[in-house]
């Protein structure tokens, strides 16, 4: 058996115990589900009485000690009867059979619980010292808010105790990096009740914002991108042609105006064909690119939204490429490099890719899936990378190219996509000319590299911890004078640094010299400026950076170092 599967069979079972447990300890609770996800596993429960983290231990004793009787996991069929009182698996179950299909169960011990399966063959197979409860959280009913709210228990779990203990102390160094802590303590951004899900983004977090658009802008104009801008409110007959008033309808936002149904666009590629449509194209125009920040805005569920890394408005760096099926490979290859080049400045070295293959809900015909999939299978071998396959999770339109990340403390993040779309160009009548004169469709790939910006800046918080790269820090450079007498050359020192459009900050207060440098490293500023006696007279300053660099330069050298590093974009 493969790791990954093995694995998974362990927090699976252990999902199974946590229910067992909880029936024991609470014989009226309901039971809901309880899946598997990265690194364990929960379960969902309607309790009769109150469950809270206290009582993790508790619970997790008894786990153990069903693990330690070397219950065997037995497959059964016929047993719909037992679950008379148990109204969420009653609708699971007449779900399952309204898809054709058919009803499985698993015992171990005395308790019984629907499941496909698969689980180990006995509790022998798990190590008691290798899980643990984590936490305990409300969760709606299928992760809809009209439903009932759910207890949730969450546990994680590995083959051995020494995974186990690894993955806790990633967890403390997680928590030290969370975005939304970070984010606040640096003044970066800020989520509100009055609007659930859609960021305020403060002075010092739009400096970042920017500075990565105007990044991603200047490689897009290397690479012959031609920037536009669509609407963000677009009415449904260009929704209904697209596809998403089909498919993607539940996740849209809408509005009526002069009595037209209106929608807040969802994606930006629709917009983007109308801008196509308005020349006329030969093959000798092609490939054309095009690029847009734009706004787009998904309903999400208020349970899955969190801080910038899910949210319900965001700015996608997206662009798309019309071309003729000829130049489709050189264009995925050329989208590729672009991306790794991308991850490569951040210091995303660590990576992941796999192919997203065909969805149930879709639009086109099979074998046009087919098509666009061999395309990137094609130029990823191409390429000589290696990549995964994730089955049904393309988007409606066409499968993707997915990029994973790994960050500094080697969590995964899910970012860039590159998708083949061989159906939206033909349902807008998006033509060219061909060499013959004769009208073609073309084909259009969807590409964002950063993926959502408000996403990525959470990333590269917790990547960086909140201590960014010199040219993304939204202060670059804090002088602090260490008495009023050395005040006048401080502000010449700040006002030399700001007319080289580098960011400074003057610290006038008057705290001790230890005091300043302190608050300039919880600021996370990447360079601290100590002006004195000595730098007066010497016409220098004292710099301490990163990593205990400390060194005495003149403002010129300063200067000098400064920009070739916000030059160079070094991490």
């Amino acid at each position: 058996m493969e790791k990954d599967s093995k694995i998974d069979n362990i927090r699976h079972s252990l999902a199974h115990l946590l229910a067992m447990a909880v029936v024991e300890d609470d014989p009226q609770a309901k039971l809901a589900i309880g899946p598997t996800i990265e690194n364990g596993f929960y379960y969902d429960f309607e309790l009769s009485k109150h469950i809270g983290e206290e009582d993790l231990p508790k619970l997790e004793k008894k786990i153990k000690h069903y693990i330690k009787q070397n219950l065997e996991f037995e497959r059964l069929e016929n047993m719909r009867d037992k679950f008379k009182d148990q109204p969420y698996k009653h609708e699971l179950m007449d779900e399952l059979k309204e898809q054709g299909e058919k009803l499985s169960f698993y015992q171990s011990g005395d308790f019984i619980d629907l499941c496909s399966g698969p689980h180990v063959k006995s509790t022998n197979d798990i190590d008691p010292k290798a899980f643990k409860l984590t936490k305990v959280a409300g969760a709606y009913w299928k992760g809809d808010e009209k439903n009932t709210m759910l207890t949730r228990i969450y546990g994680v779990a590995f083959e051995n105790k020494e995974e186990l203990d690894e993955y806790i102390e990633m967890q403390k160094e997680a928590e030290e990096r969370d975005h939304r802590k970070i984010g606040k303590e640096l003044d970066l951004f800020s989520f509100h009740k009055e609007g659930p899900g859609f960021p305020f983004w403060h002075p010092k977090g739009t400096i970042i914002f920017n500075e990565l658009k105007d990044f991603v802008r200047k490689e897009n104009e290397k690479r012959n991108y031609g920037e536009v801008m669509t609407p963000l409110m677009l009415n449904k007959d260009l929704w209904v042609t697209s596809g998403h008033w089909d498919k993607f309808r539940d996740d849209m936002y809408f509005s009526k105006i002069d009595e037209q149904d209106i929608a807040i666009k969802p994606m930006n590629c629709p917009g983007g064909v109308l801008i196509y449509k308005e020349g006329l194209h030969s093959y000798r125009d092609l490939p054309l690119r095009y690029s847009e920040f734009g706004l787009v805005h998904r309903h999400e569920l208020s349970g899955v939204l969190h801080g910038l890394l899910r949210v319900r408005s965001f700015t996608q760096d997206d662009a798309h490429s019309y071309c003729t099926e000829e130049q489709l490979n050189g264009e995925i290859i050329n989208m590729v490099d672009y991306a790794l080049d991308i991850y490569k400045a951040f210091g995303f070295d660590d990576y992941e890719i796999f192919i997203a293959t065909q969805p149930e809900k879709h639009i086109g015909e099979n074998d046009v899936w087919e098509l666009a999939t061999k395309a990137l299978e094609g130029s990823l071998k191409e390429k000589d990378l290696e990549y995964g396959i994730k089955e049904g999770e393309g988007a409606f339109y066409g499968p993707k190219i997915e990029f994973n990340i790994k960050d500094a403390i080697g969590r995964n993040w899910q970012m860039g996509t590159i998708q083949v779309d061989l159906s939206m160009p033909g349902r807008f009548n998006a033509e060219y000319t061909d060499k013959d004169g004769n009208k073609k469709t073309p084909v259009m790939v969807h590409r964002a590299i950063l993926g959502s910006l408000e996403r990525f800046i959470g990333v590269l918080i917790e990547h960086f911890a909140g201590a960014f790269p010199l040219w993304l820090s939204p202060v670059q450079v804090k002088v602090l004078p260490i008495a009023d007498a050395h005040k006048g050359y401080a502000e010449e020192v700040a006002e030399a640094l700001k007319t080289n459009n580098i960011r400074v900050e003057l610290d006038e207060s008057n705290e001790t010299l230890g005091k300043k440098i302190r608050q300039g490293k919880v600021e996370k500023i990447p360079y601290l400026l100590v002006l004195g006696d000595k730098e007066i007279d010497d016409k220098k300053v004292t710099v301490e950076g990163r990593k205990d660099y400390k060194d005495t330069m003149s403002i010129d050298e300063l200067i000098e170092k400064l920009k070739k590093e916000i030059q160079e974009k070094a991490i």
